[in-house]
């Protein structure tokens, strides 16, 4: 691959997570002080990265895959992102702000698969090249909330209170107006699907997946990672509300610092992975959960802020240890007929199912814990995740039976 496109896609990865990162974090907080939303509303807004992900793959499969260069898909929906997140930047009613997060989720979780076919497809040996590129898509996600944070300071609870949050969705639509034109030079990624050749229902939600299920070890799995997506959603839509209401000034930082600790877990997964095997390696994945919700609930802004850090930076190893290593099972487990199809399946599962479900229960949890105008019974809240996480630890740690699986790079 030449230094010009690595370049290429390293600056085109960059962009696609620094545009994600500029706003999904603080959207809560946006949210809860700008218009007034309750949780469940929240809880709404945040879904919606569900229902992208749940539609994402019939615009990939039914028009990407088989009609058009996904470099020239991937410009049009960033292009219409960049109109739908000036949109959202001018709203102030939840009723008007719902309908433009939901077109905008609609139009940038298909990009997530279209950034990865722009990129293997320039690539001889992906398990090599592709980490370095990719790696710039979580320094994007980082640069963005320190950007947030001490460039403008639009996160300070004063700043908060004047409604400056608006302003990340500005900044996130000249971003994506930029990734927009930009993807109009990358190489040319033709249509994976040969013309005439027929695609059905079952391809693109990856249904042949599904006979993987009759094996034990893989069902326990995969109804784990549907149920651990259930605490993980209580994190992505409460971190910024819950830093908030603790007076943590710079709020945007310090949630960065779980993506910079997925870039150190990252590299020391191939050697837990090797050296402790898959079964303890998710079950360690699971634990770091259960203690970050406990962390949270019991931390606070002031002299124990440590803990809450600390509950911040686990989020690499509840991320890694768990979701990365369990691609790589369900990778070791298809075998090449239905490898595209298994990884399509999980994805469906957790990212559409899985977290659909965590937004409204969390929602509804905290709706639950309010306890005052814009306050809320956070260690209440934290401890529920945290029990539950556990609760699914347990059962995977009895019902899971222990296999030897190779970690593949």
């Amino acid at each position: 691959m030449k230094k010009s496109t690595q370049f290429q896609l390293s600056f085109m990865m960059f962009l696609e997570f620094f545009i994600w990162g500029g706003w999904f974090v603080t959207m809560g907080s946006f949210l809860g002080n700008n218009l007034s939303a309750s949780g469940a509303e929240t809880a709404m807004a945040y879904s919606t990265q569900s229902w992208g992900a749940i539609i994402a793959p019939f615009i990939i499969g039914l028009i990407a895959d088989r009609f058009f260069n996904a470099e020239k898909i991937l410009g049009v929906l960033h292009l219409v992102g960049a109109g739908l997140m000036y949109l959202m930047s001018q709203t102030t009613e939840f009723s008007t702000f719902y309908p433009y997060v939901l077109g905008y989720m609609i139009t940038y979780m298909p990009t997530l698969a279209l950034v990865n076919s722009v990129s293997f497809n320039q690539m001889n040996d992906p398990a090599k090249q592709f980490p370095f590129v990719r790696v710039f898509g979580t320094i994007g996600w980082i640069l963005a909330g320190l950007i947030i944070s001490f460039v403008f300071k639009w996160d300070s609870i004063e700043n908060i209170g004047k409604g400056m949050l608006s302003n990340t969705f500005l900044m996130v639509a000249i971003a994506s107006a930029i990734l927009g034109v930009f993807s109009f030079t990358l190489p040319k990624t033709p249509p994976s699907v040969a013309k005439g050749e027929k695609v059905g229902i079952s391809d693109i939600l990856g249904l042949d997946a599904l006979k993987l299920l009759k094996d034990r070890n893989f069902l326990i799995f995969f109804l784990s990672s549907v149920l651990i997506c259930i605490p993980l959603a209580f994190y992505y839509q409460n971190i910024s509300p819950f830093l908030t209401e603790y007076k943590v000034e710079n709020s945007t930082a310090w949630a960065s610092v779980g993506q910079m600790s997925e870039v150190l877990f990252m590299l020391l997964l191939p050697f837990f992975f090797k050296k402790y095997g898959f079964k303890k390696t998710i079950l360690v994945g699971m634990l770091a959960w259960g203690i970050r919700y406990l962390l949270f609930a019991y931390g606070n802004g002031g002299d124990l802020f440590f803990m809450l850090v600390v509950g911040i930076a686990l989020h690499g190893i509840c991320y890694d240890f768990f979701f990365v290593s369990g691609q790589i099972y369900t990778d070791s487990k298809a075998g090449e007929k239905v490898k595209s199809a298994a990884q399509g399946l999980i994805t469906l599962a957790t990212y559409g199912v899985g977290m659909l479900v965590g937004f409204w229960v969390a929602g509804q949890i905290v709706d639950k814990n309010l306890i005052d105008e814009g306050l809320h019974s956070w260690q209440d809240i934290w401890v529920f995740p945290a029990i539950f996480a556990a609760a699914v630890l347990v059962i995977f740690a009895v019902l899971f039976k222990d296999e030897k699986i190779e970690y593949k790079e």
